[in-house]
Formats: structure tokens, C-alpha cells, sequence
């Protein structure tokens, strides 16, 4: 399905969506936790869904109670089961982990994009703990026959995070513990900061050894508690990036909180180029300048910065160079590739580097047919781009309940003519 948009200015009043990573993370390890947990204000779409079920399969009682989840956990206690993840990389990679858990044999599988992402490191790490795994080439579907014991792991840092999650979430309930050694630079460490916050509200001690390169986790219990999510700054970075381009006044509700989040320096980025941010009672607000400063700026810890900070060179006077991004091209598509071949579309001077791009406003950018190829983030960063452009269509609009189900409701009730 498609949407037609048209120029818009964008005012009001928008909420940013509460977080979906830490929703991921608090449903996983309140479901191996002993007792009834409270997770307040989680995200509910395609994604957080995915590791719902998952976990429900692994044998979690799980309600919905208005904007929160009861967790009724299984003190640990896996069930083996069939996990269709649909197109969460997230599920996948800490459902694989999990299951190695449980006795028996587990099956976890995905749509056509998941079963091209890459799982054979996680595989092999939770086979030198004693886990049996099997693969399509080191790719889903994928089968994990528990139970592993623990002991000593490594895994490569240069691929995923989420492998690393998967392995930290999993350990305090293996029989010997985990000592786990990451080789390499770590990609998007961000997120493995986020689970270990997440584990450590749950009653688990993880010993950072060394910074994202080695970790020392005893056996231990998960305990229930309440954990409330907080906004999430990845959604932010996307509103705040319409706002940039389109907005006059648009103030997002986001109480950010203390939990770590890596996209959350998109504010500095913006200031770096020129933005006036004010942070109001739970607000923020983007004041832009007729056009934004240019800059170069290293994504490696923070890869879904990619499409919102790619926009904004619509924007921009000189150019922006994007670097160390590579592993944006692992994830639902190859977002740099996209990025690149859709932006030039509109009038940019572009040029795509493996690990990036360098973008350069030259004339007047005019709207155009945008195709994300099915990609939530995309979607979202070519609409904002839409607003501020005119004359744009935009494919694949159901991709939105990946991350952001009311994205388009919400544009529209500030002012965004989506057709």
C-alpha cells in the first residue's frame, strides 16, 4: 500500500512511542524470571508482538492490561517450541539463545528478510556452551536442542549486538555461569548497555570485565519487578527529523529517563548542525535554521540514526558525510544502498561508500517516488521527507506496525497531508 504526501507544515503536539528495544528485553527476561513482573507503558507492534508469542510458547503467562504486560514467568523453566518471529532480528537472536535453555528441541524461523540474516556466530557460541544447533547455511530457519551448561563463549563483535544480547540474557541460568569474550570492536554497543540495564532491574549482576569485550555471569535467578519503558529514542530521532525539515513549533512529548540510549545523541547531532533544542515539562522542541549546518558523523554505535540523519542533507547547506556504518546493510534491507539510490532521486548529489555516504544539496530538491523495500525506518524517514518536499509517494506503508503502528495518524494529526 502506498501513500501520497503532499507539503505540509507540521504544529501541534505529538507522543513518542515508548521503546521498543526495552520492550524486547523486559518481556524476555521478566518471561525467565520467578513470579508476576509489571512491564508499564510497552510498545505493542509487529515486533514486540513476535517476542510475546515467543515467549509464551517458551511457557511465560503473559495479559495485557491496558498499556501494560503482566509476566507471569518460569522461574527459568523453558519450553522447546516453534517461533515464527515474522521480521523481528531482535526475537530472533535472543529467542535462539533462550532456547538453548530448555530441554528438547526448539525451531525458530522467519519471514523471507530474516531467513537472509545472519545467525551462525550465535550458533556456534551456544554450541561451545553444549547446545546442538543446526542452520541453512548459518542462516534461519535454525533448530537449538538445549540444554547448555555454560561455561566459556566467544563471539564476534562485528556483526550484531543482538548475538551478544541473546548470550548475556540466557547466561545467569545456565549451570556453570558464562564467561563471555566479545572479538573485535562491538557494533552498536548502545543496545547491549540497554540489556544489561534491563537484566540488572530484573536482580542479575553482570561484570563488565572490560568495556563491550568481556563479561564475567554467575549463575544466577531473575526476580519479577515493575519496569516502566521508557520513550524510544530511535522514534524520536525520526520525529524530530520531520520537525527539523517541516515543523513550526511541533513539540514531541519524551521523558527519556535514565535508562541507557545510545540514538539519543541524534539531539547533539542536531545542535552540531545548527538546531535549537528546548526541553520543556516532558517535552522537546526543534527550531531550525533556513538551512542546516553540514558535518561528518560516525554511526557505528548508532546504525538507526542512518535514515533521520540522512534526510536532513534535503536541508542542508554543504554536505553530509555519513561513516562506519556497514553493518546498516545486515539489517531489514540494505539501508545504505536504499538510502542512496531513492535520495538521489530527489536531486542529491549522492555518493555511496561501503561503510556510508557522503550527501550534498545542489538545486532545489523536488519530491519523488520513494520504495523503502518494506522497510519500517525507511518508510518513516522518506515520509518526513515527503512533508517537507511535496509531490512524494511512499510504498509500503503497512511496514509502520514493525516499530511505530500510529506513525501516519500521528503526522496527519499535526498537519501532514498523507494521502
Amino acid at each position: 500500500m502506498s501513500c501520497r504526501i503532499h507539503k505540509s507544515v507540521l504544529s501541534g503536539k505529538l507522543r513518542c512511542p515508548p521503546n521498543k528495544s526495552y520492550t524486547h528485553r523486559a518481556v524476555f527476561t521478566a518471561s525467565l524470571a520467578r513470579g508476576s513482573s509489571t512491564i508499564h507503558n510497552a510498545l505493542h507492534s509487529d515486533d514486540t508482538d513476535a517476542t510475546i508469542r515467543a515467549c509464551r510458547l517458551f511457557g511465560a503467562q503473559i495479559i495485557l492490561d491496558g498499556g501494560d504486560l503482566i509476566v507471569t514467568g518460569g522461574s527459568g523453566m523453558v519450553r522447546p517450541a516453534k517461533v515464527d518471529v515474522g521480521n523481528s532480528g531482535t526475537t530472533m537472536r535472543i529467542a535462539a539463545a533462550v532456547a538453548g535453555l530448555g530441554k528438547g528441541i526448539s525451531q525458530i524461523t522467519g519471514d523471507g528478510s530474516i531467513r537472509k540474516r545472519p545467525m551462525g556466530p550465535l550458533l556456534d557460541s551456544l554450541e561451545s556452551m553444549g547446545a546442538r544447533c543446526t542452520s541453512h547455511g548459518g542462516r534461519p530457519p535454525v533448530t537449538i536442542r538445549g540444554v547448555m551448561s555454560g561455561g566459556v563463549a566467544r563471539i564476534p563483535g562485528n556483526i550484531s549486538s543482538q548475538f551478544v544480547s541473546g548470550l548475556l540474557i540466557a547466561a545467569p541460568l545456565t549451570q556453570k555461569g558464562v564467561t563471555l569474550s566479545i572479538d573485535g570492536d562491538l557494533v552498536s554497543g548502545p543496545y547491549l548497555d540497554a540489556t544489561i540495564a534491563t537484566m540488572q532491574r530484573f536482580g542479575v549482576s553482570v561484570y563488565e570485565e572490560e568495556r563491550h569485550a568481556r563479561y564475567e555471569i554467575p549463575r544466577q535467578d531473575y526476580t519479577s519487578t515493575e519496569f516502566p519503558v521508557p520513550p524510544d529514542s530511535s522514534s524520536l530521532a525520526l520525529l524530530l527529523s520531520a520537525a527539523v525539515l517541516a515543523g513550526d513549533g511541533l513539540e514531541i512529548e519524551a521523558e527519556l529517563g535514565s535508562l541507557p540510549q545510545g540514538d539519543a545523541r541524534f539531539l547533539d547531532m542536531l545542535c552540531e548542525m545548527g538546531v535549537r533544542i528546548v526541553y520543556g515539562s516532558g517535552t522537546i522542541t526543534a527550531t531550525s535554521p533556513e538551512r542546516l549546518d553540514g558535518g561528518r558523523f560516525d554511526l557505528y554505535d548508532t546504525p538507526d540514526l542512518l535514515p533521520p540523519l540522512a534526510i536532513l542533507a534535503l536541508k542542508v547547506r554543504g554536505r553530509i558525510e555519513i561513516t562506519n556504518v556497514a553493518h546498516a546493510r545486515l539489517k531489514e534491507t540494505d539501508r545504505i544502498g536504499i538510502l542512496c539510490r531513492e535520495l538521489q532521486k530527489t536531486g542529491l548529489y549522492v555518493d555511496e561508500r561501503n561503510d556510508g555516504m557522503i550527501l550534498e544539496r545542489t538545486d532545489d530538491p523536488a519530491g519523488a517516488e520513494f520504495d523503502p523495500r518494506g522497510d519500517h525506518r525507511l518508510f518513516m524517514a522518506f515520509c518526513a521527507a515527503g512533508v517537507y518536499l511535496g509531490g512524494s509517494t511512499i510504498h509500503g506503508r503497512e511496514s509502520v506496525s514493525v516499530s511505530y503502528p500510529g506513525f501516519i495518524d500521528a503526522i496527519r494529526s499535526v498537519g501532514g497531508r498523507i494521502e
